[in-house]
């Protein structure tokens, strides 16, 4: 089997080589392995770092570069050039547990026929062995349902079948450069689900300048996006969502319609709990949108 890592970076030189070595140390597992890295307009030692990875012919390197433009336009690039049977998005402050390839390889096995399910979710770690949400409750489920009605809140990795993946993409809005990865899987809960493995195969550490250090900066400069996204939030099946949730989605909502400046938001809200629920928080909503 192939998979296919997708590394978007920009000015992250000093970084690459955790993961570079993680992969390295993946390759005893008989996997075959490309790494696809999308430089996004890098002003640092980015092409030099990665130039001495492909010299060295340990593992399949593709360096490409494009004008920056942001993560998700780079991953959208990068899933068209990929050819392996699985393709897994890793930042680049991220890299794999010493035994991620084998894992993932096992399981594949297993689920590799199953026309129902887009791919494999594992854990995701911090630098400290600590589990960066909860272990799955169930052994096949969606992303939706994982966060929405499984109390889930932390990372998770997945491996993509690449056939389905491919059929997918960002959808990013006017100008903007970023949207939240849930607004594509939520798309690819529609028609599939995922395997869920209580394995970490990912080590994570959040660097200050990163998306999710920096999320009110986010939400300020793509509210279309996020607009688009809770809107689209009311589309899913939302009955054993709780209401922690059901409030969590109304709010960020009424931001996001605020910020977008979108006209009579209250029309796209479905289901009469959710409506009682979007006009008892409206006024006080925009007050608190109005001191965002």
């Amino acid at each position: 089997m192939k998979i296919s890592i997708l590394t978007p970076t920009y000015n992250r030189a000093n970084l690459l080589k955790d993961l570079y070595k993680s992969l390295i140390n993946n390759t005893k597992y008989n996997v075959e392995i490309e790494w696809l890295i999308m430089d996004d307009g890098s002003n640092d030692e980015t092409k030099d770092v990665v130039q001495e990875f492909i010299s060295e012919k340990k593992i399949e390197v593709k360096y490409y570069f494009q004008q920056n433009q942001g993560k998700m336009v780079a991953i959208n690039n990068l899933v068209l050039k990929c050819t392996g049977d699985l393709i897994i998005d890793c930042d680049s402050d991220d890299y794999f547990t010493d035994n991620a390839f084998e894992i993932i390889k096992s399981e594949y096995e297993k689920y590799k026929n199953m026309k129902d399910i887009y791919g494999l979710g594992f854990l995701k770690y911090d630098k400290n062995n600590k589990n960066m949400g909860n272990n799955f409750k169930n052994q096949k489920t969606t992303m939706f349902d994982l966060y929405f009605k499984e109390e889930e809140n932390g990372e998770k990795a997945i491996a993509f079948f690449t056939k389905i993946r491919k059929k997918y993409k960002h959808e990013l809005e006017e100008n903007e450069k970023f949207v939240t990865e849930a607004r594509m899987y939520h798309k690819m809960d529609l028609e599939y689900k995922m395997i869920c493995i209580n394995k970490p195969i990912m080590i994570c550490e959040y660097r200050e300048e990163g998306y999710s250090k920096n999320i009110k900066k986010q939400f300020k400069e793509n509210p279309l996006g996020y607009y688009k996204y809770f809107k689209e939030i009311f589309d899913h099946n939302m009955r054993g969502v709780k209401l922690k949730k059901r409030l969590y989605v109304i709010k960020h909502y009424i931001l996001f319609t605020y910020l977008s400046k979108v006209k009579n938001g209250g029309i796209n809200v479905k289901g009469t709990f959710n409506k009682i629920l979007y006009y008892l928080m409206y006024v006080p909503g925009i007050i608190k949108c109005k001191k965002f």
